[in-house]
């Protein structure tokens, strides 16, 4: 299965300086949205109580680690772009950090201060060992509970395709982010898991006679430009890259999606017919 992520990186517009408020260590803060409560503008894919339960039900699970591989690499490699910025960053936000797969591959010399921010609580009580002073933060991200010029650097990796409202979830990341700081994240892309859909419609198309989604939307790469330059930004990069994982079978697949709760299935086929849309789904995964 192809993984593709959009690499994204800002720089927002200079403009006189407001100082944030200087925030303690180790304290938990709340922002979270209650149950129901949405943008009033966003179209609701997701239901965003539902995720909060689904991440906390893998941050329980035995061997969690088992199956974070791919946010262990998408989050070395983000660690790696903010090395490559020559300059520090005093006070830095993660946003939907997870276990803080980013923050361990960053050091102390680099940030001076990290906050870590996540929707779901068992994932901020189990956060990884990090020499850098943390925060952490019980916030969804799309009502962010902090002030205006706060930040110096924001990161966040494989956890935007998951906002119901994209465009207000970055005009607040800008809204944090003082000017001329670094906005630097990884989102899945447009072709994410493009043969699992490709799969399972011809299948269900074949038993069934048409198809339903059944698998999460996307962003793709060329709307991304237009949402951050409506969001403020400016010196826009956007790029694009590719893990592939490879599966011996559909039920290895299925148990790895479901632990990393990263794409929702939907349970549109009836009980009668999901046996034979399976089957005919493993026949395509197989031989194409």
């Amino acid at each position: 299965m192809r993984l593709t992520r959009l690499w994204l990186e800002w720089r927002r517009p200079p403009a006189v300086r407001v100082l944030g408020k200087n925030f303690g260590v180790r304290k938990v803060a709340s922002g979270v949205s209650s149950p129901g409560s949405a943008s009033p503008r966003a179209l609701n894919i997701f239901d965003r109580d539902l995720k909060r339960k689904q991440k906390n039900w893998a941050a329980r699970q035995p061997d969690p680690m088992k199956f974070d591989y791919v946010r262990e690499e998408v989050g070395s490699r983000i660690a790696d772009r903010v090395y490559d910025i020559a300059r520090d960053f005093p006070l830095a936000l993660d946003v939907g950090c997870g276990r803080g797969y980013i923050a361990q591959y960053l050091n102390k010399e680099t940030v001076g201060k990290f906050f870590q921010a996540d929707i779901a609580e068992n994932t901020l009580k189990n956060t990884l060992e990090t020499e850098i002073p943390t925060v952490t933060v019980l916030a969804d991200e799309e009502f962010l509970p902090f002030r205006e010029n706060t930040f110096d650097l924001v990161v966040s990796s494989l956890s935007l395709h998951w906002v119901n409202d994209l465009p207000r979830a970055l005009e607040q990341i800008h809204y944090v982010l003082k000017p001329d700081g670094v906005f630097i994240g990884a989102m899945f892309g447009g072709d994410t898991l493009y043969e699992l859909r490709c799969s399972l419609q011809l299948a269900e198309t074949e038993r069934e006679g048409g198809f339903s989604p059944h698998v999460s939307p996307f962003t793709a790469v060329n709307d991304l430009g237009h949402l951050l330059g409506k969001a403020g930004f400016n010196t826009l990069t956007v790029d694009t890259d590719e893990i592939q994982v490879n599966y011996p079978g559909m039920f290895e697949l299925m148990e790895d999606l479901q632990e990393k709760c990263r794409f929702y299935t939907t349970s549109c086929i009836s009980a009668v017919n999901a046996r034979k849309v399976l089957e005919a789904f493993t026949v395509v995964l197989r031989y194409g």
